[in-house]
C-alpha cells in the first residue's frame, strides 16, 4: 500500500499540490508544542518575544528556500543527499529525525486527545486513540495523498481564523511588539526561544516535510525551482502568520495582567478571552493543531526510512500507520508534560545546523544537482542559519538544563 505516489500523473503546477505541501509542512510546525511554547514564553517575555518571531522566521526562510529547492532539484529525499555529501551522514541524520519526530508525535497525539476532552469531556486517552484513528484511517485511504492534503488546509485555515479572531479580541499593544521585534531589552535571553522557535518550525523533520511532499508527487527538477520556491515562502508566511496571531492574542492577555494557568498555558489565553466560548474554541483549534501535526509528523519521519530498505519504501503506508499507532499507544501509557513538548522543541532546533548544513554542501556538488545553479545569495544566507542556529544552541543547552530541573 502506497496511495501517496498516485499523485505523480497530476500537472506540475496543480494549485492543490502546491497548497497541500504549504500547509503539510505549516501544520505539521503548528501542533500542541507550538501552542504551548509561544504561550509560555510570550507570559515571560512579553512584547520581547517579537524579537525571537521575527530572528526565527528570517532563520526558517533560509533553511526552508535551500532545502526545498536542492531537494526537488535532485530528485532525492534528505537523507540520501546527505549520504552524497558524507556516506552515512544521511543514516545519522536518519536516526535523529525519526526518533525526534516520534517524540513529537507522542505530543501531538496528547495534543488531539486534549482538544477532544475540552470539546466533548471525554478522557485526553480515549481522544488520543480516536485521533489515532482517523489519522489511520487517512493512510488507509487510496488516494492518501489527496486526503492528507485536504486535511492539512481545511483545518490549517480553521486554526488561522479562530486564533485571528481571538487575537482580536484581546487589543494586544500591537506597536509596542514591533518596536521590540527589532529593540528588545535584552537580547541574550532570547536565544532559548529562538532556537525553540527555529526547532518547531524548521527543527528535525517539519523542514523537510513539504519539500519531501512534492518529490512524492513527481515535482523535480530545475524546471519547477520557481514553483517549490513560492511554496516554500507561503509556507513559512502561513507558519509566521500563526505565530504572530497566537503571540499577540496571549501578549494581550498577559499585558493586561492575567496570569496564564501553568498546566495548560495557551487554553488559559482563549478562556480568559472569550469565557466558555475561548475555551471550546481552543479546544477546536488544540485538536486541529494536534491532529494534522500527528499526519505531517507521521508521513515526513517515515518518509527518512524509504532508502533503508525496498521493503520501507513498499509498505510506506503501512510504516506510517504503525508509527502513529506507536505513538498512541506510548501516549496511552506514560503521558506528556508541558514542559518536555517544549524541551522537544528546542532539541529539535539542535538538528537544523546539521540537516541544513549538509543541504547546503549538496547544493554545490554536480553529482546531485547536475548542472543547476544554486544561488550564491542563498547558500550565504544558509550558512548564515546554519552559523546563527549553531551559536544559539550552544547557550540553549545551559537554558534546557535548567528548564528540565525545574
Amino acid at each position: 500500500m502506497n496511495a501517496l505516489d498516485t499523485d505523480r500523473s497530476a500537472p506540475k503546477m496543480n494549485k492543490r499540490l502546491m497548497w497541500g505541501a504549504i500547509f503539510l509542512m505549516a501544520t505539521s510546525s503548528i501542533g500542541p508544542a507550538f501552542l504551548t511554547q509561544t504561550a509560555v514564553f510570550t507570559e515571560q517575555f512579553a512584547a520581547n518575544f517579537a524579537f525571537a518571531i521575527l530572528a526565527s522566521l528570517i532563520i526558517d526562510v533560509g533553511a526552508q528556500l535551500n532545502i526545498w529547492r536542492v531537494i526537488s532539484v535532485s530528485g532525492k529525499r534528505g537523507q540520501d543527499v546527505a549520504n552524497m555529501v558524507l556516506p552515512g551522514l544521511g543514516s545519522i541524520i536518519v536516526v535523529l529525525i525519526v526518533f525526534g519526530g516520534l517524540a513529537f508525535n507522542i505530543g501531538n497525539v496528547a495534543g488531539a486527545g486534549l482538544g477532544l476532552n475540552v470539546l466533548f469531556g471525554v478522557s485526553p486517552v480515549t481522544g488520543a486513540v480516536i485521533t489515532g484513528l482517523l489519522a489511520i484511517v487517512i493512510f488507509s485511504l487510496k488516494d492518501a495523498g489527496k486526503a492528507m492534503d485536504i486535511v492539512a488546509q481545511t483545518l490549517g485555515i480553521l486554526m488561522l481564523v479562530m486564533v485571528g479572531y481571538v487575537m482580536i479580541t484581546t487589543d494586544p499593544p500591537a506597536g509596542d511588539a514591533l518596536v521590540k521585534s527589532v529593540l528588545p531589552d535584552d537580547y541574550g535571553v532570547l536565544l532559548l526561544p529562538m532556537i525553540t522557535l527555529v526547532g518547531g518550525t524548521v527543527g528535525g523533520y517539519i523542514t523537510f516535510a513539504g519539500g519531501h511532499r512534492l518529490l512524492d508527487a513527481g515535482v523535480t527538477g530545475k524546471e519547477n525551482v520557481s514553483f517549490v520556491s513560492r511554496a516554500a515562502n507561503l509556507g513559512i508566511l502561513t507558519t509566521g502568520v500563526m505565530r504572530v496571531l497566537l503571540f499577540l492574542a496571549v501578549l494581550g492577555v498577559v499585558t493586561a495582567g492575567y496570569t496564564l494557568n501553568p498546566d495548560n498555558p495557551p487554553a488559559s489565553v482563549f478562556q480568559i478571552a472569550l469565557g466558555n466560548l475561548g475555551y471550546k474554541i481552543f479546544g477546536i483549534v488544540l485538536f486541529s493543531a494536534g491532529m494534522t501535526s500527528v499526519i505531517g509528523c507521521a508521513y515526513t519521519s517515515v518518509s527518512f526510512l524509504r532508502s533503508f530498505h525496498r521493503s520501507f519504501n513498499r509498505y510506506n503506508n503501512w510504516m506510517i500507520i504503525f508509527f502513529i499507532a506507536f505513538s498512541t499507544l506510548i501516549f496511552a501509557l506514560l503521558g506528556k508534560p508541558v514542559k518536555t513538548l517544549i524541551i522537544a522543541g528546542a532539541l529539535n532546533g539542535l538538528i537544523l545546523p546539521l540537516t541544513l548544513g549538509s543541504i547546503l554542501l549538496a547544493s554545490r556538488k554536480r553529482s546531485v544537482v547536475g548542472d543547476y545553479h544554486h544561488p550564491t545569495w542563498m547558500i550565504v544566507f544558509g550558512f548564515l542559519a546554519v552559523l546563527v542556529t549553531l551559536i544559539a544552541s550552544w547557550f540553549s543547552l545551559q537554558g534546557i538544563a535548567e528548564l528540565w530541573n525545574r
